[in-house]
């Protein structure tokens, strides 16, 4: 089991770089999609490019949250941890890592749109959504080291 949570913790890791770094390509392209002081060819091409960057980070995370979530679904089960009724640490875990999963599809909604040149948020709306994840792993982090409930 030992090695299963080895490889589980790297994937989340892996899987993390690319939740962290996608919404700060949708604040270059949101500035890009609203600035005017550029060209117009040359705001097309930059934009085309990030696009490009966001569109290989997402198809890199987007496995690696399946990698993580799997290896993470065995260690629960064999461990056997939260699987007993009432509220615990596990189950408030899992209830975060659900949110990051929906985050994760989330921002593959924002990228359809950004692909189709659809952006009606500004890049301060993106630079706050690219906190959001930083909570969660945060918030799940305590819960695994303290285990409080």
């Amino acid at each position: 089991m030992l090695w299963v949570k080895i490889f589980h913790i790297f994937f989340v890791i892996a899987w993390f770089s690319g939740i962290f770094y996608l919404p700060r390509i949708f604040v270059n392209l949101s500035i890009v999609f609203f600035e005017r002081g550029v060209t117009c060819e040359n705001r097309v091409m930059e934009y085309e490019r990030l696009l490009l960057m966001a569109k290989k980070l997402y198809r890199f995370s987007f496995p690696l949250m399946f990698l993580s979530v799997g290896l993470g679904i065995w260690l629960w089960l064999g461990y056997n941890i939260g699987l007993s009724s009432g509220i615990n640490w596990m189950n408030l875990k899992i209830f975060f890592v659900l949110l990051i999963i929906i985050y994760q599809f989330y921002c593959g909604i924002i990228l359809r749109n950004f692909e189709n040149y659809k952006c009606n948020k500004g890049h301060v709306w993106y630079r706050v959504f690219n906190e959001i994840p930083v909570f969660l792993l945060l918030s799940i982090i305590i819960l695994v080291i303290l285990k409080p409930i």
